[in-house]
């Protein structure tokens, strides 16, 4: 398993950068190689991503959601094994720390070949550095779930 972390500041305070992050059918908009997301529910999310030419399908499951603070997600189905955890840390009023820390373990000989060679790294770090394109300039967020979800609970949000 491989561990990637980055972190970028953002031009945003810390409400609009976490709000924006809530809003996971958007990612495609800054997301490399992410066809499409579904959110199923307040929790879940199916994935559509076209990488190298494979195109895969797998969902996510979010385990931990503290507004202002944490999103922590992981996979439930596919062959991509995937946790992470995307933090955020208010610099002052009007900037963020955003840090993402994904564990992923590649499946297959060319993602295999993908991690060992940085591409994976790469990847993530490029997505961090377009999110922050996409909210600086966009100056607001598109959207807010602000529910939490404690984990271990599986009775739904609070």
């Amino acid at each position: 398993m491989s561990t990637v972390k980055e972190t970028v500041e953002v031009d945003v305070p810390v409400h609009t950068a976490y709000n924006q992050w809530t809003q996971f059918e958007e990612f495609p908009n800054f997301m490399e190689g992410v066809e499409e997301i579904t959110q199923l529910d307040d929790r879940h999310n199916h994935w559509t991503t076209k990488i190298g030419g494979v195109r895969r399908e797998f969902d996510t499951e979010i385990i931990d959601q503290l507004p202002d603070e944490r999103v922590t997600w992981r996979t439930t189905s596919g062959d991509l094994g995937q946790k992470g955890t995307v933090r955020f840390q208010r610099v002052d009023d009007t900037h963020t720390r955003v840090e993402l820390v994904m564990d992923i373990e590649p499946s297959g000989a060319a993602e295999k070949a993908a991690d060992l060679l940085g591409t994976i790294d790469r990847r993530v770090k490029g997505d961090m550095k377009r999110f922050k394109k996409y909210i600086e300039e966009r100056g607001a967020e598109s959207g807010a779930w602000r529910g939490r979800i404690k984990p271990g609970d599986t009775s739904g949000p609070i």
